[in-house]
C-alpha cells in the first residue's frame, strides 16, 4: 500500500532524511521511545512543518514495516553488513520507506540515501547502498508482492500470543491494520458529537466520537482553542463510559495522565480527582483542563501507596501496560517491548488492582482498563482479582453502552476492542475494559 506522502522540503532534500535516520537509529539501537526520540533530536525539531511532517512520515513507515524493510535488504544483499553495519542498515531501512512506500521520487529515495552515508561517516558503505536501493528500484514491486506482509511486520512474541488468543485470522487483520495511518478521534466536552462532526467535515462513531481523516495540526481546528473537544482514540473514550451517570459523584482516576478519562468524567459532572505517580505527565493533564474550562484535583502519588481521605463513589484505573493495542499509533512499542516486559507489568497491576478495593465504596463501580492486547494485562488479571477479592463481582457491559458494537463484548461480559474492529472507518485501538460492583463484606 503506498500512502500519500508529505513533501520534502526543497531547499534542503537531505534534512528531513537525515532527521528520520537519526530518530530511527534512537528507537531501534539506543531504545528510546518514539515520543522521546522525536523531542530530544534536534535535527528533527528545527525542521520547518512540511519538513517534519515528511520525516515523520519516513520514521512511523520505517517502523511498521521494519520485517518487510529488513527481509528486502536481506535479500539484496551479497554478503552480510560488517559488525559496525547498524548505521548503514538505518540508512537503508529510511531509504527504502521512501523508495518503495511513499510517493517519493525514485532517484530523490536513492540520491539522498547515499549522500547521507557520507554525511554520517560511512562513505565507503555509499557504493553498496546505491546497489541495493538500484535493485530494489527495479525488483521491489515484485519481492513486496510475494512477501507475508502482516507476518514479517510483527514480532514473534506478539504473533504468537495473538494467534493463541484471537486467532491467526484476526491477527493477521489485526497486524494489517497496523500498517495504516490512523485517523484522528476527538471526544467533545458537551453532547454535540454531531454538530462538532459536520463542522469539522468528520463523522460520529461509536459513543460520541468524532472521527477524521488526513490530518496533522489538530491545533489549527476549529474549536480547539475554545477547548470544545480534545483528542483520544474512540476506543480509549469507552472505558470512562462504562462508569455510567457520573454526574455529582466522586471519582477517583488512577494513572490519570494524559488525562483523556479525566476530562471525559468532568465533562460529565463528576468531582474528579486524577491520581498520576509522574507530575510532569499531571502537568500534561492540568494544561487539558485548562484549555477545556473543566475542573478536578490533581495529586501526584503512588496508587499503590496512597489512599482518599474518603472512600469514592467510583473508580477508575487504566493501568501501565505494554500498549501493545495502540501499535497503530505508537509503532515503536513492538520494537522495544519484549514478553518479559508483560510479566513484569502484570505485578505492577495487581498491586494497583488491590489497592483500589480500599478506595472504593460499598456498592461503587470499579473499571479496570488497559491498551493492551496481551490477555495477560486483562482477562487474566481480572480473573485473578475476583479470585482474591470476593467482595467484587462483574457488572457485564451491554453493547448498547459502547455504541452498538457488539463484537467488542465479551462472552464474560467485559470489553474487548481490536485495531481490527470498524476497519472500514479507520480501526480502533485495543482496549480491554472490565466493569466491577464493591459488594459488602
Amino acid at each position: 500500500m503506498i500512502e500519500k506522502t508529505p513533501s520534502a522540503s526543497t531547499d534542503d532534500a537531505l534534512a528531513p532524511r537525515l532527521a528520520a535516520y537519526n530518530v530511527v537509529q534512537a528507537v531501534l539501537q539506543r531504545r528510546r521511545a518514539l515520543e522521546d526520540a522525536m523531542a530530544g533530536e534536534p535535527t528533527f525539531t528545527q525542521l520547518s512543518g512540511t519538513a517534519r511532517g515528511f520525516a515523520g512520515f519516513l520514521i512511523r513507515t520505517t517502523l511498521r514495516r521494519l520485517g518487510q524493510i529488513d527481509a528486502l535488504i536481506d535479500h539484496c544483499l551479497n554478503e552480510p553488513l560488517p559488525p559496525n553495519g547498524r548505521a548503514v542498515r538505518d540508512v537503508l531501512r529510511v531509504g527504502i520507506a521512501q523508495l518503495l512506500f511513499s510517493q517519493t521520487a525514485d532517484h530523490a529515495a536513492v540520491d539522498t540515501s547515499v549522500d547521507m552515508c557520507r554525511v554520517i561517516g560511512f562513505k565507503h558503505q555509499a557504493k553498496m547502498v546505491n546497489a541495493v536501493l538500484r535493485r530494489l528500484q527495479r525488483e521491489g514491486a515484485g519481492l513486496i508482492e510475494a512477501q507475508d506482509v502482516p507476518r514479517l511486520n510483527t514480532p514473534t512474541w506478539l504473533w504468537d500470543s495473538w494467534c493463541a488468543t484471537y486467532g491467526e485470522p484476526t491477527t493477521r487483520a489485526i497486524a494489517m491494520q497496523h500498517l495504516d495511518v490512523p485517523p484522528v478521534d476527538l471526544s467533545p466536552k458537551a453532547n454535540d458529537a454531531d454538530a462538532w462532526a459536520s463542522r469539522l467535515e468528520g463523522q460520529t462513531i461509536l459513543a460520541g466520537s468524532i472521527r477524521l481523516a488526513g490530518l496533522s495540526d489538530v491545533t489549527a481546528l476549529d474549536g480547539f482553542d475554545e477547548g470544545a473537544w480534545w483528542v483520544q482514540d474512540a476506543a480509549a473514550r469507552l472505558p470512562a463510559k462504562l462508569l455510567g451517570d457520573v454526574k455529582g459523584q466522586t471519582v477517583l482516576d488512577l494513572c490519570a495522565a494524559p488525562g483523556g478519562k479525566t476530562l471525559e468524567l468532568a465533562a460529565a459532572g463528576a468531582r474528579v480527582t486524577a491520581l498520576d505517580i509522574s507530575a510532569k505527565r499531571l502537568n500534561r493533564v492540568r494544561d487539558n483542563l485548562t484549555r477545556t474550562g473543566l475542573s478536578a484535583e490533581l495529586i501526584a502519588a503512588d496508587a499503590r501507596k496512597w489512599r482518599p481521605e474518603a472512600l469514592a463513589d467510583a473508580v477508575l484505573l487504566d493501568a501501565p501496560c505494554s500498549s501493545t493495542g495502540t501499535l497503530r499509533r505508537h509503532p515503536d512499542i513492538q520494537h522495544l517491548k519484549s514478553a518479559a516486559d508483560i510479566i513484569k507489568l502484570a505485578h505492577v497491576q495487581d498491586g494497583l488492582l488491590d489497592a483500589a478495593v480500599d478506595m472504593l465504596r460499598p456498592g461503587g463501580l470499579f473499571v479496570f482498563a488497559t491498551c493492551s492486547l496481551q490477555p495477560e494485562e486483562g482477562l487474566e488479571r481480572i480473573n485473578a482479582f475476583l479470585a482474591r477479592h470476593t467482595n467484587f463481582a462483574r457488572v457485564p457491559i451491554q453493547a448498547e453502552e459502547i455504541g452498538g458494537l457488539a463484537d467488542a463484548v465479551t462472552p464474560a461480559g467485559d470489553l474487548r476492542t481490536l485495531p481490527s474492529q470498524l476497519a472500514d472507518k479507520g480501526g480502533l485501538d485495543g482496549f480491554f475494559a472490565a466493569r466491577l460492583i464493591k459488594n459488602a463484606s
